[in-house]
């Protein structure tokens, strides 16, 4: 593709969170990476996240462009310049967030109507665009923000409904029609799967739109769950193409870590540490940008941590704030134990990263050999991309199922343990994992066993595979040509007066 008449445009829109905006960026920058004109729309405080890696690829040579817009955060009751996520910590401030994005419809609409692009890719939080996108004959792409497998279990569990011959919470259950024995309890599931609540009017609009939309995008490849890609396709009919790990798309230094927000260490800190240390020898720590444990877990952490006498990094987050706690700015709120920060620094044995963190750049050094995670579908991607086996932690979301991907099907982790689903922990609900739990779960995945070695064998190999398939004639690539093929002739159809936009009913 060129600038001729062949080459398309595509419009992207991110939600603006970091686990669904940094892929939907990759994706964009894939895309121009492939000869199409990409337009990003994006607010005013994000665009700053991201510009100095699209201007990177603008030097390139590359189509690619910012569409600044301004959110009225204000006009919902936010803070200005509240315009992502991570700046809404509480349930109240997410809403608040949700419903300023989307009073973005006008101008969406306007944008869409003056550019007039071939296809709008957006957020599969964001279903009003399917409207815009009907309106004006352009195909609407939706973005899903995890794997194949959580498509599948999702649709499978809201089809047959097994949890609901079960009377205990912690009672296993088998998810029926999937390609493989998948469990599950009850305690595990979303709330809004087991039952109705204030949000179950909003994800069927969610699941709606994202069936009528022109396809499903996926950060995925098909050699990581190549039975439920199948199975989406052939099974549940839905038209999906999975061009991940989009992360790949980073394939400097500088991008690595310029991907998401700004890092609290530096590139060459970091990595000189890491240096210093055997090939995997090292675990790492993240539990993402939402989660919030409190005083007495992070504790039990750290405690873990110090007995299983690995060497680790660990990315702090904010702590659960409760009754007790008075927190004067924003580095009290990164607590940790006292004394154990200056402990770990003296023997060398652990490295504490405040904030965000270079995940990418860590994950794929030599030394790494283990990654503790909450499971969000970037982390598990960028995990596999390194080729480390997992020790698995969900806390909510889709997190649940995510780790049964990697500790049931793909046999690449050991499980902390968690059984408990919470959207957002309070000081009354937070269950309390102990160190003894997670320091037999980090043993598990760390020592020389030979289930250790073997999972390690496992998640190089597949590393090696998932590497592959953004490369030229492999299969994300090859996917990502289709799409764009598919693209073109919608553009065809719509020229001859023939609309469609339900690639999925």
């Amino acid at each position: 593709m060129g600038s001729d008449g062949n080459q398309i445009h595509a419009m992207f829109f991110p939600y603006m969170a970091p686990g669904h905006m940094m892929p939907m960026v990759d994706m964009a920058r894939m895309f121009a990476a492939l000869g199409a004109k990409v337009t990003i729309i994006i607010t005013t405080m994000n665009a700053l996240r991201i510009k100095n890696v699209i201007d990177r690829d603008v030097k390139l040579g590359r189509d690619i462009t910012l569409e600044i817009i301004s959110l009225p955060s204000t006009e919902v009751g936010l803070p200005e310049g509240c315009e992502n996520v991570v700046s809404a910590p509480t349930p109240e401030m997410s809403i608040k967030l949700f419903h300023a994005i989307e009073l973005l419809q006008p101008i969406i609409k306007k944008l869409s109507s003056d550019h007039h692009p071939d296809c709008i890719v957006s957020d599969s939080l964001c279903p009003w665009t399917l409207d815009i996108a009907n309106e004006l004959g352009i195909a609407r792409i939706a973005f899903n923000g995890s794997g194949f497998f959580n498509l599948c279990l999702s649709e499978n569990i809201t089809h047959y409904e097994p949890h609901k011959s079960i009377e205990l919470e912690t009672e296993t259950f088998v998810v029926p029609g999937l390609p493989d024995e998948v469990k599950l309890t009850r305690s595990q599931l979303p709330d809004i799967v087991k039952a109705k609540n204030k949000f179950s009017e909003l994800f069927d609009k969610l699941n709606e739109s994202q069936r009528k939309s022109f396809g499903v995008l996926m950060n995925s490849f098909h050699e990581l769950e190549p039975g439920y890609a199948d199975h989406c396709r052939n099974v549940l009919g839905i038209k999906a193409w999975h061009i991940g790990p989009v992360s790949l798309v980073n394939r400097d230094t500088v991008d690595k870590v310029d991907r998401g927000e700004k890092t609290s260490i530096s590139k060459h800190d970091c990595i000189n540490w890491l240096d210093c240390k055997k090939p995997r020898s090292v675990l790492y720590i993240c539990f993402g940008s939402l989660t919030r444990f409190n005083k007495k877990q992070t504790t039990e952490i750290a405690y873990a941590l110090e007995a299983s006498g690995h060497s680790f990094i660990w990315v702090v987050g904010k702590v659960l704030k409760t009754s007790n706690d008075e927190f004067e700015d924003e580095e009290q709120e990164l607590w940790l134990p006292q004394g154990f920060e200056d402990k770990m620094k003296e023997n060398g044995q652990g490295l504490l990263i405040r904030g965000w963190a270079p995940q990418v750049l860590i994950l794929e050094h030599e030394a790494i050999g283990g990654f503790l995670t909450q499971c969000g579908w970037n982390s598990i991607l960028e995990g596999v991309v390194a080729g480390v086996p997992f020790i698995t932690w969900p806390i909510f979301a889709e997190q649940f199922y995510n780790e049964k991907l990697v500790t049931q099907v793909l046999n690449l982790g050991v499980s902390v343990g968690n059984e408990v689903w919470k959207a957002w922990a309070t000081e009354d609900s937070l269950v309390i994992k102990s160190g003894d739990d997670i320091l037999m779960a980090i043993n598990a995945v760390m020592e020389d066993t030979e289930e250790a070695i073997d999972m390690n064998k496992r998640a190089k190999k597949l590393g090696e595979l998932e590497k592959e398939a953004v490369e030229e004639g492999n299969s994300s690539y090859n996917d990502l040509k289709r799409l764009i093929e598919d693209i073109k002739i919608h553009r065809i159809s719509k020229s001859n007066g023939v609309i469609e936009n339900s690639g999925n009913e």
